[in-house]
């Protein structure tokens, strides 16, 4: 794929982003933790080990999973949200407290756990976004966003 084909299509990845609703804002969050997290996960081997050429990638991975769910714990409106907000800030710091100890060990199976209990959130919030309750998601517009892309 050239240059040109490539920024093209970060551009049209930036147009959707800029004019999503804030529930498939929330969707494309998850689904880039997920990607990143696949990514990371399929650099272990079955023994929890790392190429030491595929450290740093794996690295990466890992942060930007850890960066995502650390924006969509800052974006939650725990005074509006009650008990489900609550909850999603409880996974939350759980998600980013295994990816950091993961991160050290490889667990393969601790990472696949992860990204399977991340994989069933992207579909209830694909379910979510795509209902009339998406309407009623309060997130804050205000702040800095940040990058889904590697």
């Amino acid at each position: 794929m050239g240059y040109n084909s490539y920024s093209g299509y970060n551009t049209y990845r930036e147009i959707g982003v800029k004019t999503a609703s804030q529930g498939s804002l929330v969707v494309m969050l998850y689904q880039g933790a997920v990607s990143h997290l696949e990514d990371a996960i399929a650099l272990v081997d079955d023994n929890n080990k790392i190429n030491p050429r595929d450290m740093e990638s794996f690295g990466k991975h890992i942060r930007k999973v850890t960066d995502i769910i650390t924006e969509l714990e800052t974006s939650l409106d725990l005074d509006r949200g009650g008990e489900i907000a609550q909850n999603l800030l409880s996974l939350y710091i759980f998600f980013n407290k295994r990816l950091l100890s993961d991160a050290l060990s490889h667990d393969k199976k601790d990472l696949k756990e992860i990204h399977k209990m991340l994989s069933d959130l992207t579909e209830s919030w694909v379910q979510a976004a795509n209902s009339t309750a998406n309407a009623q998601v309060g997130i804050p517009t205000d702040r800095p966003a940040i990058s889904i892309t590697g």
